[in-house]
């Protein structure tokens, strides 16, 4: 039970709790450290004053501390203190037990006196969670007692049988000289001369040994909790709403009249129930951080174990080769023992860690358990809310990844002695754990390999006689012009297509295998020459045949592209005719874009009514669909109202020299439409109702424009 000594503990003083108080963050304080660090605040700093002297502070500000107040029937009564518009700038200390405490403004009242009733101003801060509140006239009354906690602390206390401690002396407690029966305080006898002086009323009470009060203690009846605002009245009800125990008279004519409540026995039977429950889970969390803790105490063994086994093997490794080798043992010995150091330094980091943890763990289920055994239901329900919180929070912190190794014991390192000692000055540790060997390199399908217009299709194998498993392949691609490879495709699959390639450009391909091993070794050189115009040229590297891919034909075959048109479009003959069906222009783009080279495409006329003026040309992916094409920045289009039904328009975009022609039945329309284009542009065409066009690929550079590019 060593480990809930903590819990019994008052955070300012570092003593057990004498006579403690419960405030509404749930913590609790001896009353007499409470009055301690009560702040109090002058009248002219109240929120009253403040507001009647017109300060700068909104109102938002006093709405802020009447949250705050202890007494608000729709709040829990703390906020934060830093929000806490009067409380002073007194510098904060620490108590015995490390925690933040901030002084009175003048030293309390001796003990011999009554303290005298707190000013009308006058705000607590909790020392562990800094939450500020407002005392009211009542002042530390308001607070209830937290008689159970009593309970556990004397149960404690005389579970360890030690000597019996002075209740009043302010450091180091001496041993107890007397018990005063009435008081029922202990006192040494510096205090009680001081303290309890046998004249007046305290003649009459009844002084006895220590040992003989504390069993007169225990076997005198517990007290019973009264009801904080009516103190003749005991707890008799539960507020589900508030959450804490009240008196008939409060239901009457208090605050909790119009709240829900419920009978003070079964909560206190409900709440002990949820409380359990929640212990078991935390139960099975400390039983499994037990286990833990010694799973890492033997990984601790195992490392040094196997450090040494790893020392001894790479000793004689070095050992066996020439002077040379001498200077470079030293270094990998340093490089294992550092490896060694970081190993332990970990495991025992978190041995640590989690010692902490279940310490705290434990001492909170042995301070649960405890509370269980009280008989006092005003008492255990004025703070199960909180312990059933606390033992929730902690079991999720044991949930969060805290009970798995943070290191493994294992050292994944082996020494390779077989380079020759001209490499002595390379040697190096290399993965020691290899599942199985590293996969050959695929072979491509030359045969299945093959282009269309912008898309290239490749396609590969596993040797035949290779029984290394492959858990799959890489494909990469350069940019066309030789630059760096990038990955275009990892899977399982053997065949891949890759689409958006320029026209009449090389590509250098490469594909490799790898499984957890690794990645394929270099390929011998091969060199192979198809029959439908791919070059591939092998060279060696980690992957397979490096091939060059060469685009066989200089046109492309596209159609309209569905996908993006605008939704009024009308598509037949396989994506090749489009008419609309809205009297508004509407854009339809081809599927294959260009960026490089010489494409020449036509349009047929098949239907023309009204003179609609349809427009034809080029543009970008994002054009707007919805108006006429060249309306914006993305599209140069031509537009000829003179065109008829059987009238046949070509298009022809030149990349190389970054031009844009259009003819009209074979005859050019001027020299040239559009100049220093750059990027990559989709055939585009704009039409309403009363236009049906049709699309031709595939068709060679016209003459008028052929004799031209031959001219120097």
């Amino acid at each position: 039970m060593e480990e809930m000594e903590e819990e019994l503990k008052c955070p300012v003083c570092g003593s057990f709790y004498r006579e403690p108080i419960i405030l509404p963050c749930s913590h609790n304080l001896c009353q007499a450290c409470a009055r301690n660090i009560l702040v109090q605040t002058p009248d002219s700093e109240s929120p009253q004053s403040r507001r009647a002297s017109g300060s700068a502070v909104s109102d938002y500000d006093y709405l802020d501390l009447d949250k705050m107040s202890l007494y608000s029937e729709a709040d829990s009564g703390y906020g934060s203190y830093g929000g806490f518009a009067s409380a002073p700038t007194t510098p904060c200390q620490k108590s015995p037990n490390g925690v933040r405490v901030f002084p009175p403004a003048a030293p309390p009242p001796p003990a011999a006196l009554a303290p005298p009733p707190p000013p009308r101003n006058a705000c607590l801060t909790c020392p562990q969670c800094h939450r500020s509140l407002v005392l009211d006239e009542r002042g530390l009354r308001g607070f209830p007692r937290n008689r159970l906690l009593e309970g556990v602390i004397d149960r404690y206390q005389q579970g360890r049988a030690a000597a019996l401690r002075c209740q009043l002396c302010e450091k180091a407690p001496k041993e107890a000289a007397v018990m005063c029966e009435q008081c029922d305080v202990f006192y040494c006898d510096p205090c009680r001369l001081r303290c309890h002086p046998p004249r007046g009323p305290l003649a009459k009470h009844r002084l006895v040994p220590p040992a003989q009060g504390r069993v007169s203690r225990r076997l005198s009846p517990r007290k019973i909790s009264t009801c904080t605002d009516h103190e003749l009245e005991n707890h008799s009800m539960y507020c589900v709403q508030c959450k804490s125990p009240v008196c008939y008279q409060c239901l009457e004519e208090g605050k909790h009249s119009s709240h829900e409540v419920k009978a003070l026995g079964a909560m206190w039977k409900l709440h002990k129930s949820q409380l359990s429950q929640a212990l078991n889970g935390l139960s099975d969390r400390a039983k499994e951080a037990k286990e833990f803790l010694v799973q890492l105490r033997n990984m601790v063994q195992q490392i040094q174990e196997n450090s040494v086994e790893f020392e001894a093997c790479l000793v004689a490794q070095c050992d066996a080769l020439i002077d040379a080798l001498n200077r470079r043992k030293a270094q990998l010995l340093s490089r294992v023992n550092k490896e060694h150091e970081h190993k332990l330094k970990v495991v025992r980091d978190q041995i640590s860690h989690c010692t902490v943890k279940l310490r705290q763990t434990t001492g909170l289920m042995e301070y649960c358990l405890e509370v269980i055994k009280e008989n006092d239901p005003s008492g255990f329900l004025q703070i199960s809310d909180a312990l059933i919180r606390r033992v929730h929070m902690t079991e999720d912190q044991w949930g969060k990844g805290t009970l798995t190794p943070r290191m493994t014991t294992d050292f994944d390192l082996n020494l390779d002695n077989a380079p020759l000692l001209q490499s002595i000055h390379q040697l190096d540790f290399v993965q020691m754990k290899v599942s199985s060997p590293v996969p050959a390199p695929p072979i491509l399908q030359l045969e299945e390999c093959c282009t269309h217009n912008n898309s290239a299709t490749l396609s590969w194998k596993q040797p035949p006689l290779s029984t290394v498993q492959v858990e799959g392949y890489i494909l990469e691609l350069d940019d066309g012009n030789g630059g760096q490879f990038r990955e275009v495709y990892v899977g399982k699959e053997t065949m891949c297509t890759v689409d958006g390639l320029h026209f009449n450009s090389t590509y250098s391909a490469r594909v490799k295998a790898f499984n957890k091993s690794g990645v394929s070794p270099y390929s011998k050189t091969l060199v192979l020459q198809t029959s439908e115009g791919c070059n591939f040229d092998t060279q060696g590297s980690p992957y397979s045949q490096l091939v060059d891919i060469k685009k066989m034909v200089a046109v492309a075959w596209f159609s309209f592209d569905p996908s993006s048109a605008h939704a009024d479009i009308i598509f037949s003959n396989d994506n090749l005719t489009v008419t609309c069906n809205s009297y508004d222009d509407r854009v339809v783009l081809g599927k294959t874009g260009f960026s490089k080279g010489l494409h020449y495409w036509e349009l047929s006329i098949d239907r023309y009514d009204n003179h609609p003026d349809p427009a034809f040309g080029v543009a970008r992916i994002d054009v707007l669909k919805d108006a006429m094409l060249g309306k914006d920045d993305k599209a140069w289009a031509i537009t000829e109202g003179g065109i008829t039904k059987g009238a046949t328009v070509g298009v022809l975009l030149d990349l190389t020299r970054r031009t844009l022609t259009f003819s009209i039945n074979e005859d050019q329309q001027g020299p040239v439409a559009f100049e220093n284009l750059e990027g990559l542009f989709f055939p585009a065409v704009s039409l309403n109702r009363n236009v049906q066009v049709t699309l031709h690929t595939g068709l060679p550079v016209p003459e008028f424009y052929a004799s031209r590019s031959a001219m120097p």
